[in-house]
């Protein structure tokens, strides 16, 4: 039986967040796919993961017989998060961009489920796991855009889900998000429309594809 970590961090609810929207729209598609498949959920806006803490971190490199009582009730609250990416057979993440770079919530997430020795390292438990990421953008970033070089979204994602838990990672990206609301980018709506219906179209597509690969 499939199974689909969702993961979203937008702060804004429902339609109000193109990431929630999008991600929403792949796990639809997906569990049509998978109609007795199971979904597990974590909304890291209503309900973060404790940033990472000295406990939580030098408890990944000790004994358990070493540990403290903090440490191990630290550790206990990781290994909970990575197991979960470890069951997955999917994995959605809804990333909108903050200030340039992601949510610290889920920089939390991220901080928690990596573990050199186990998610991490030679032989990463949750290898070769497909992973979709959302990753909305009020502007563009895009190659040849003006701001390029601000976008450390992407740049960031890849390096930690790809090359460090070498996850199999696809994007999909609604950008100008802002358009509908800034008046100063009235102009870019129509590109803004077009790149929210691609997302969905996309969001769409790789549910199945991705179901087409569990099946085989």
């Amino acid at each position: 039986m499939a199974t689909l970590l969702h993961i979203d961090s937008s702060v804004f609810p429902g339609e109000a967040s193109s990431s929630r929207s999008v991600a929403a729209a792949f796990r639809t598609a997906w569990e049509e796919q998978h109609p007795e498949g199971t979904v597990i959920y974590r909304d890291l806006a209503s309900d973060p993961v404790p940033h990472i803490t000295a406990d939580a971190w030098s408890a990944g490199y000790a004994a358990p017989s070493e540990r403290t009582p903090e440490q191990s009730a630290a550790f206990a609250a990781r290994v909970e998060l990575i197991e979960e990416l470890e069951q997955a057979d999917t994995v959605l993440i809804g990333a909108p961009m903050y200030n340039f770079s992601i949510p610290s919530t889920l920089k939390a997430w991220l901080d928690s489920v990596l573990l050199l020795g186990r998610t991490a390292g030679e032989t990463p438990s949750a290898q070769g796991t497909p992973v979709i990421v959302v990753a909305s953008r009020g502007g563009s970033y895009a190659p040849g855009t003006p701001r390029e070089g601000f976008e450390f979204v992407q740049n960031y994602l890849e390096a930690v889900l790809k090359g460090t838990l070498r996850l199999d990672l696809h994007f999909i990206v609604p950008e100008l998000t802002m358009a509908p609301r800034n008046p100063a980018m009235s102009e870019l709506v129509p590109l803004y429309q077009a790149s929210r219906e691609r997302a969905f179209e996309d969001a769409t597509a790789k549910a199945k594809e991705f179901a087409e690969r569990f099946a085989a």
